[in-house]
């Protein structure tokens, strides 16, 4: 496979993953305050996402994938709020453990990548379509 083809190939692999990326971190911004249902129950555990790399056979290029989606193991945060549904008998609540400033940290940085996954895209198909040009002005 050529090097416009297989940057494309590479970029769009980029594109596919911080689009779950976004997706992810978008579930857990929105679950930021999600509760259990009853007294002491868990909350929302903040997701997690792992990336991989593996070689497509195809082009011959190293694309980056989803490896893992999971979840974080860190401790929950307790606030006293005992009308809430899900305070145990002290009226503590378990929170879950998403940290807004992280996420809003992550979501900025899956967000730039995502932009310049895809401006990697247009460059090359506006390289290929020069090529193009090229090719048949020298005919």
């Amino acid at each position: 496979m050529d090097p416009l083809s297989a940057a494309s190939k590479i970029a769009g692999s980029g594109l596919e993953a911080q689009a779950t990326r976004l997706r992810i971190v978008s579930e857990n911004i929105a679950n930021a305050r999600s509760t259990g249902d009853t007294p002491g129950a868990d909350p929302y555990r903040r997701k997690t996402i792992t990336f991989g790399n593996e070689l497509d056979k195809a082009s011959g290029a190293q694309v980056v994938n989803v490896k893992k989606l999971g979840t974080d193991q860190s401790d929950f945060v307790e606030e006293y709020d005992p009308g809430n549904p899900a305070a145990d008998d002290k009226g503590m609540v378990k929170m879950p453990n998403v940290n807004m400033l992280i996420e809003m940290a992550d979501l900025r940085e899956a967000n730039r990548t995502y932009d310049a996954n895809l401006q990697t895209i247009k460059q090359t198909r506006e390289l290929m379509a020069a090529t193009i040009d090229l090719l048949k002005a020298s005919q």
